[in-house]
C-alpha cells in the first residue's frame, strides 16, 4: 500500500468512527444514518431512512467479516488498512456491489426533488451529517466535483469521486478531496 492510499484509508476510517473512540462498530453506522435522516426529516419510520441503515448494516456486517481478524466485534484502523491491502476493494466491480447501493440510498434522502442533482447546501447538509465533514471542506468538495460549474453534482459525479478516491493515486483526480484535505 502506498503513502497516498495509506492517508485516503486514515481519512477514510475517521469518517466511519462515527464516536471518536478509535475504532469502527456497528453503532457508529447506527449513529451517522440516524443523524443524516433527521438532518432531512426522515423520522425512523421513513422508508428511505430504513433503506439506508439496512444498506449500512450490510456494510457493516461485509466489513466485519473481512476486516474483523481478531473476532471482538469492532474494527480497528490497522484492521481496516489490511482489509484493503488484502483486497477489499481489489476490483471496480467489487467497488459498484458495495457503494452503489450506498449512494443510491443516501440519494433517496439526501436528493429532496429527486432529480439526481445536489446544490453545495445539499452537500454540506449530508457530509456533515453523515461524516462530520466541515463546511469549509465541504464547499471545496463540491467545488472539485462540479467539474461542468453548473451549480450540482450528480448521482454520476458522486460515483466518480469515490472510485477515484479509492483507485486513482492522482492528487488531481476529483476524488482526492472527496472527504476534505488529506492533511487534516
Amino acid at each position: 500500500m502506498n503513502d497516498f492510499l495509506d492517508r485516503k484509508l486514515s481519512k477514510r476510517f475517521r469518517t466511519f468512527d462515527d464516536d471518536r473512540n478509535g475504532f469502527i462498530e456497528q453503532s457508529d453506522f447506527e449513529m451517522s444514518v440516524a443523524r443524516l435522516a433527521e438532518e432531512f426529516g426522515h423520522g425512523e419510520e421513513s422508508p428511505a431512512r430504513q433503506r439506508l441503515l439496512e444498506v449500512c448494516l450490510g456494510l457493516w456486517q461485509h466489513l466485519l467479516q473481512v476486516a474483523d481478524t481478531n473476532t471482538d466485534g469492532c474494527i480497528s484502523e490497522t484492521e481496516y488498512k489490511e482489509a484493503f491491502a488484502l483486497g477489499l476493494l481489489e476490483t471496480t466491480e467489487a467497488f459498484d456491489q458495495g457503494y452503489i447501493p450506498f449512494l443510491s440510498a443516501i440519494m433517496d434522502i439526501v436528493d429532496q426533488d429527486g432529480d439526481g442533482k445536489l446544490t453545495v447546501t445539499d452537500e454540506i447538509r449530508w457530509t456533515g451529517a453523515m461524516m462530520h465533514l466541515c463546511e469549509q471542506d465541504a464547499r471545496e468538495v463540491f467545488r472539485r466535483l462540479d467539474q461542468d460549474e453548473d451549480g450540482f453534482i450528480t448521482t454520476h459525479d458522486l460515483l466518480e469521486a469515490i472510485r477515484a478516491y479509492y483507485f486513482d493515486d492522482s492528487p488531481d483526480s476529483p476524488g482526492y478531496w472527496l472527504l476534505g484535505s488529506l492533511d487534516s
